[in-house]
């Protein structure tokens, strides 16, 4: 299952990644967070212990002897002096000389593997990232992948391993952690997943063992006191959105299952504000793209709040039909914002019409899907181009220029139920798109005959060009299965299709003796 996508743009991203490097004080660091998760562990080894005890006292399992059920094949094979596990060591003696070290296979003189395994790491300036939170078999982690827009090509470059299941991720430049005094900018990735805490990863270091930051308490044991409960400092539940301030960097704002919205300052790592305004799950939160302080934020209230982080008791309210999915400011009028709900549609809203707090009717009400809309994403530079997805599993381009929406197409991209569709932000109409299959796609709409003749100008119109397939990522060899692909997508999709051959039912084999028998009788008193 792919949960959440986020481009990276091109130029961003360092040309040669660095492999993660264990020093003093990261060592620190790591010892700090594994000494957490080891007194948890032992606490919970310890009543694990005990309910252990307990079952072997059991009269009934006594005359079993399980305390000593490990014991004499172990024994044995002590005394009996079996192969060491490292018997095929050449030795650990200590050469001066690295050529009379039989490990050491790299000579003076002879070319640097070191090099060419670089070269194979490097990422162009050509190139973008599309980051890909993804699930599979309980295993949750982020693929680094690299977009090459001249061939088409998309690869995993390198990947992360998350502690649950990812829900949002948002991507920053902003340095912090272990590189927070350096020059520059960065490329990091903020995850917040089912853990009450929020995880922030350097992408220009590869096989990372440790985020570089962390947000949230780390403490298991205040975290299940308050479980669920709002906490002035820190969440106590999932964290269901981030957006990152791009007008004052240091700050990132998170919405959370515990009802609360919190602004942390990603200079001390610390939460410098906590909102409750909402009554239940907040989905969604989204800075202003111009007004640095206003926030709008969306909850399972079914309501959409907008106020100044500066002053929140003066909040805005929109009351919806359903929990709110998504909300998405109009970057092409910012007085304006999206809201998609559970119930399948989308609402446009004016912010400056509001009368005492409440806010004024929807602009208009767009009947998108006819399941929950559960992505939503604008076109950058193209004004009324609006995406929508959803758990129908239909992608959807509409036109809603001048309030007034309409479908130009609607495509199955073989994603399953959409959960996460994105622009990307250095081509015109490359859209990324993930679902619960498992599988993302790149979309190139520009070459779509239905978008040219709705949003391009004469020229475009009149330029007839072939449609370009959906881009996927590339499988290794061992990764290709021999099944019949049609199968495969059908038990993606749970769908029942067909084999190349069909076999008959119980009812055709039916109908088949029954002929059999007519023609037997028919034979027999033509005979006759």
């Amino acid at each position: 299952m792919i949960s959440a996508i986020s481009w990276v743009r091109k130029g961003a991203a360092a040309e040669k990644p660095t492999t993660y490097e264990m020093t003093e004080e990261e060592y620190t660091r790591i010892q700090d967070i594994a000494a957490l998760e080891i007194e948890d562990a032992k606490k919970e080894l310890k009543a694990k212990s005990q309910l252990d005890q307990d079952i072997l006292n059991d009269p009934a399992l006594k005359d079993f002897d399980l305390d000593k059920y490990d014991d004499s094949d172990h024994d044995s094979d002590q005394e009996q002096g079996s192969a060491h596990v490292f018997s095929k060591i050449k030795g650990l003696s200590y050469y001066k000389e690295g050529e009379e070290d039989p490990y050491i296979t790299f000579k003076d003189g002879e070319d640097d593997p070191e090099e060419d395994e670089s070269d194979e790491v490097r990422i162009f300036g050509s190139d973008n990232l599309l980051l890909v939170a993804k699930t599979e078999d309980d295993i949750s982690n982020i693929e680094v992948c690299v977009f090459e827009g001249e061939s088409d090509n998309l690869f995993v470059h390198h990947d992360f391993m998350l502690p649950a299941f990812p829900l949002a991720l948002e991507w920053l430049d902003y340095r912090v952690g272990r590189k927070a005094q350096e020059p520059g900018g960065g490329s990091y990735v903020a995850v917040a997943t089912f853990e009450p805490r929020i995880e922030i990863w350097d992408l220009d270091t590869m096989d990372g063992m440790y985020p570089d930051l962390v947000l949230g308490c780390m403490d298991k044991k205040q975290l299940r006191k308050c479980r669920g409960k709002p906490h002035a400092e820190f969440h106590t539940d999932a964290v269901m959105s981030l957006s990152w301030n791009k007008n004052v960097r240091n700050l990132l704002a998170s919405s959370s299952a515990d009802t609360t919205v919190k602004l942390w300052d990603l200079n001390t790592a610390k939460c410098v504000q906590s909102y409750e305004h909402h009554k239940d799950k907040v989905q969604a939160v989204q800075w202003h793209p111009t007004e640095a302080s206003v926030m709008l934020t969306g909850g399972y209230d079914q309501r959409v709040a907008a106020f100044d982080s500066r002053a929140p008791t003066a909040i805005s309210w929109w009351t919806m039909d359903a929990d709110v999915e998504s909300i998405l400011w109009d970057i092409h009028s910012p007085s304006h914002f999206f809201v998609a709900t559970e119930a399948g549609t989308v609402r446009y809203f004016d912010i400056r019409n509001v009368t005492n707090g409440q806010g004024a009717a929807p602009i208009y009400t767009l009947v998108a899907h006819d399941e929950a809309v559960s992505a939503m994403d604008q076109h950058p530079t193209v004004a009324g181009l609006l995406v929508t997805g959803s758990a129908d599993e239909t992608v959807k381009v509409w036109d809603v220029r001048e309030h007034k929406p309409s479908m130009v197409i609607s495509r199955n991209l073989d994603v399953g139920s959409v959960f996460a569709a994105r622009f990307c932000p250095d081509e015109p109409m490359l859209m990324a798109v993930g679902g619960s299959n498992g599988e993302s796609r790149i979309w190139d709409m520009s070459t779509n005959a239905d978008v040219r003749s709705t949003f391009g100008d004469a020229s475009v119109r009149s330029m007839p060009v072939a449609e370009k397939p959906l881009v996927g990522l590339q499988k290794d060899d061992d990764e290709e299965e021999d099944d019949n692909p049609d199968a495969v997508i059908a038990e993606m999709h749970g769908d029942a299709m067909q084999p190349l051959e069909a076999k008959p039912s119980d009812d055709d084999d039916d109908e088949e003796e029954d002929d059999e028998e007519e023609e037997d009788a028919a034979m027999a008193s033509d005979s006759e």
